[in-house]
């Protein structure tokens, strides 16, 4: 009797007949050899599955290769598999009581119950482990069992967290275990086909997680890794790690003095004198761009009535965040955001439409709450300022407004030397408003980065609660990206704050608010470029710019002059006048990062000269006092 033949159609539109019941893998075999080699998983119908799935009627199918972010993510959730078998056969099951063991990015890790707390020692020897199994070639195989199998299985395991997972899944749940050797786990898929396709990893560290992310439940111990598909992948990117850890904005922050933190204000920053200065030069540099742009400074308080929140939306949608108080029997907030603030100065006076639009910018300090276990240095605290503004314009301003906003960002972010990606971030389930403001404004956003022919990336649900925003992802010195600046288009506060301007036929009309913010925060903006950096801060930025040093003792007179003259022409100088030899002055200029030195000595004083060292070049030869000046000035306004 003749097998049914199934037709299957290729990502590339081809058509290809197979008999019923063929695997994914034998298509990819069939294709050619180096295909079979470097699948990682399918897609069949859009959905992603195991290699060796049936094909038993007419469908879709896309061999899914381990070069491709899907397969990349299998490959490493295979390995975090891996790793938990590794674990079991070296402690015992029942010292072993595994939670979840998701992919994230540039890795994965694993939630485990474990008799005895693990050390960063023995993630050597579990490595170790790993190969041998590696090294065995184990096939990865799934089976589907009925919710009172699971239940039976994972009981007799004593289990609890697995059997929580199988209790909360909904009854109409697909539930499959995944086999390889003498051991099994709960999982939804898929993986790789066998244990030998894994080769490059790397157990990288432990910490302690709630289980499931509740801080009721049991405290259990997560092991993170990282794989990749070739050797050389991984090399280099423990290499970037290593790179990263000479860069973080926490140890170079406490070495260049820049901010501290303390037990007495978690996670709120210190600005010491050389970070205060940093920041004092981004937001400058921020004024003078927004003044030429037509912006205009305003300032409101840190705190306000709560009433102003639940106006806004805040309080229905972003309260859990918020620090509340009481004065004089009445619920006040710190503010989380600015833009209630900026609808009532908007709404202090009447408007017309000549007026618009009206561009109002604030560095407003705001609060969040984070857990403490989020917190991180400059990245994640509790209290930022943003470089908020707030743009009042017209249905008709709207498209020449956003362009702006994002050739300003653009300019911005030249001057850092920061390449960059768009997101189009659209519509999350808790918003307010209604859909066809949504969808106005979400074409608005769309229709202004397709007409500027800019590639976004549509990020669906994650707008914020008022508006779809557009997020600019910066990426920094080590390729790592991080979301800085972000324009929203917002319908929603105009509507709840009734802001109104007056037509030119003499009627109420309503306005659209555009959201906008370049740094972000400009604390966590300064810890981004303290790493991008590495601390070396450009001239402009530096905390000191030029340390004078004088060979010896009789010219640290001659020092002080030349000091005195380039502060009185704007330049940051320090001078060095330790009975120190030069060579050790010398070295300690460069651990601070200080941009240039300049050395006197005899020869420099009798001809009122310097000589010039920049970082990162060297001996520039002897410059007098007036040419370094100019060749200093130069570079701080060019901010090269």
């Amino acid at each position: 009797m003749a097998m049914k033949r199934v037709q299957v159609r290729m990502q590339d539109g081809k058509i290809r007949e197979v008999e019923q019941g063929t695997t994914a893998l034998q298509v990819a075999e069939a294709i050619s050899a180096s295909l079979r080699k470097s699948a990682a998983c399918a897609r069949v119908d859009g959905r992603l599955v195991d290699l060796d799935t049936a094909l038993v009627e007419d469908c879709a199918l896309e061999i899914v290769t381990l070069a491709s972010e899907d397969g990349l993510a299998v490959y490493r959730h295979s390995t975090a598999h891996l790793m938990a078998q590794a674990i079991r056969r070296l402690y015992g099951q029942e010292a072993v009581k595994l939670g979840i063991g998701p992919v994230i990015q540039d890795g994965f890790y694993y939630d485990m119950d474990l008799a005895k707390p693990l050390s960063v020692d023995e993630l050597g020897p579990i490595e170790e482990e790993m190969k041998r199994i590696a090294q065995e070639d184990l096939p990865i195989t799934r089976r589907e069992v009925s919710r009172t199998e699971a239940l039976r299985i994972f009981g007799e395991l004593d289990d609890p967290y697995k059997l929580e997972l199988i209790r909360d899944l909904p009854e109409a749940a697909v539930i499959s275990i995944y086999d390889q050797g003498e051991f099994f786990d709960l999982c939804r898929g898929p993986h790789l086909p066998s244990t030998g396709l894994i080769r490059a990893f790397k157990l990288q560290s432990v910490a302690g997680a709630y289980w499931r992310g509740d801080s009721s439940k049991s405290v259990l111990q997560r092991v993170y890794g990282t794989a990749f598909v070739k050797k050389t992948e991984l090399d280099e990117h423990l290499q970037r790690l290593e790179e990263a850890k000479k860069r973080d904005h926490r140890k170079l922050g406490r070495e260049l003095e820049l901010f501290m933190f303390s037990e007495e204000a978690p996670g709120m920053p210190f600005y010491l004198p050389n970070g205060m200065i940093i920041r004092n030069e981004l937001e400058e540099f921020s004024r003078r761009q927004q003044r030429q742009e037509g912006y205009e400074e305003v300032r409101t308080p840190l705190m306000m009535n709560q009433r102003l929140w639940e106006e806004s939306g805040h309080w229905d949608h972003y309260h859990e965040n918020m620090y509340f108080t009481e004065v004089d029997e009445t619920r006040f907030a710190l503010k989380p955001m600015n833009c209630p603030g900026h609808m009532l100065i908007f709404k202090n006076a009447l408007r017309s439409y000549r007026e618009l639009p009206i561009r109002i910018s604030e560095f407003g300090q705001v609060h969040r709450h984070e857990f403490s276990g989020a917190l991180n240095g400059m990245m994640r605290v509790r209290t930022f300022c943003q470089d908020d503004a707030h743009l009042f314009v017209r249905p008709d301003q709207i498209a020449e407004e956003i362009n702006a906003v994002l050739a300003l960002i653009d300019r911005f972010y030249r001057v850092f030397g920061f390449d960059y990606r768009l997101e189009l971030s659209t519509r999350p389930e808790d918003s307010m408003g209604s859909a066809e403001l949504w969808e106005a404004a979400e074409s608005a956003l769309r229709n202004v980065l397709e007409d500027r022919g800019i590639q976004y990336r549509l990020n669906e649900g994650d707008g914020a609660f008022y508006g779809p925003k557009i997020d600019f992802h910066i990426l920094d010195a080590l390729g790592r990206s991080w979301q800085c600046a972000t324009v929203q288009l917002d319908f929603q506060m105009p509507e709840k704050f009734d802001l109104s301007y007056i037509g030119d036929d003499n009627q109420k009309h309503r306005p659209v608010v555009i959201h906008r913010a370049v740094y972000g925060s400009i604390d966590r903006f300064i810890g981004i470029l303290t790493e991008h950096y590495a601390g070396a801060f450009p001239l402009w930025l530096a905390p000191v710019q030029v340390k004078l040093l004088p060979v010896s003792d009789p010219f640290s007179d001659y020092a002080v002059e030349v000091k005195r003259q380039l502060e009185r022409s704007g330049i940051r100088a320090q001078a060095d006048l330790r009975s120190e030899k030069l060579g050790y002055k010398i070295r300690e200029a460069q651990l601070q990062k200080v941009p240039y030195m300049l050395v006197l000595g005899e020869q420099e004083q009798q001809t009122a000269a310097v000589a010039v060292r920049k970082r990162g070049e060297g001996d520039l030869g002897s410059m007098s006092v007036a040419e370094v000046t100019e060749l200093l000035l130069g570079e701080i306004a060019g901010r090269r």
